[in-house]
C-alpha cells in the first residue's frame, strides 16, 4: 500500500488547556481524558436550581446564619483534577482546606463535595464521565440535580465508589448529606416559590 489515505488511522492529538480557554464566553469548557467538551451556558431551570440551591447552602454553611459555617461554597469552580478540568455548577471545601480561596483561579484542592445541575445536554457527561473523576480524586459528597424531573440524588463516596444515599423528588422539605444540619426546600430549589 502506498502512503496514500487508505488504511491510514488518523490519531487525534489531546486537547490542552489552551484550547479549552480559547472557547467562546457562551460556553462552559471542561477537559476529560484529554477530549474538550464545550456545553452551552445554562437554561432557565437548570440556572434557577443552581442560584437557588447555592443561595439555600451559603448562608448557613458559609455563613454560618442559622447553621453551622465552616464551609467555603462556590459557583462553577474551575477545579483542576490531575489531568482533567471539571467545572461543576457547585462546589464545597471544609474551610480549613481552602483558607485563601478569594486568591484563587483555578482549584486544585479537591472539594469535600459538588453539585451538578443535569440538563439535557450535558447529563450524561455528568452521570458518566465526571462522576468517576470525582471518585478517582476522592470527592466525599456529589449531589445529581435534575429541575426537570425535580429530583435530588445524594451520593457519599464509600471506598473506591458512590453510594446512593437518597433520592428525594418534588416539592419536600429534606436533610441531605454533608449540608443535613439545614434543612433544604426542594420547591424553592426548583424555583416554585
Amino acid at each position: 500500500m502506498g502512503g496514500g489515505e487508505h488504511g491510514a488511522v488518523m490519531e487525534r492529538k489531546p486537547a490542552t488547556y489552551a484550547d479549552l480557554v480559547a472557547l467562546p464566553d457562551n460556553v462552559v469548557g471542561e477537559l476529560i481524558g484529554g477530549v474538550l467538551h464545550a456545553s452551552p451556558r445554562p437554561a432557565g431551570a437548570h440556572a434557577i436550581a443552581a442560584i437557588h440551591l447555592g443561595g439555600s447552602l451559603v448562608w448557613p454553611f458559609a455563613g454560618g446564619k442559622g447553621g453551622p459555617g465552616g464551609w467555603v461554597i462556590m459557583g462553577e469552580p474551575e477545579l483542576h483534577l490531575s489531568e482533567d478540568v471539571l467545572v461543576p455548577d457547585l462546589a464545597g471545601w471544609h474551610r480549613e482546606r481552602l483558607p485563601n480561596a478569594r486568591e484563587m483561579v483555578a482549584f486544585t484542592v479537591v472539594p469535600d463535595w459538588v453539585c451538578e445541575v443535569l440538563s439535557p445536554s450535558t447529563k450524561a457527561l455528568d452521570r458518566k464521565e465526571k462522576l468517576p473523576i470525582y471518585a478517582r480524586e476522592g470527592v466525599r459528597h456529589v449531589w445529581l440535580v435534575d429541575p426537570r424531573a425535580r429530583v435530588l440524588e445524594v451520593f457519599r463516596l464509600e471506598g473506591a465508589d458512590y453510594s446512593l444515599l437518597a433520592t428525594h423528588s418534588g416539592e419536600v422539605h429534606v436533610r441531605a448529606e454533608p449540608f443535613d444540619a439545614v434543612e433544604l426546600d426542594l420547591a424553592f430549589v426548583w424555583g416554585e416559590t
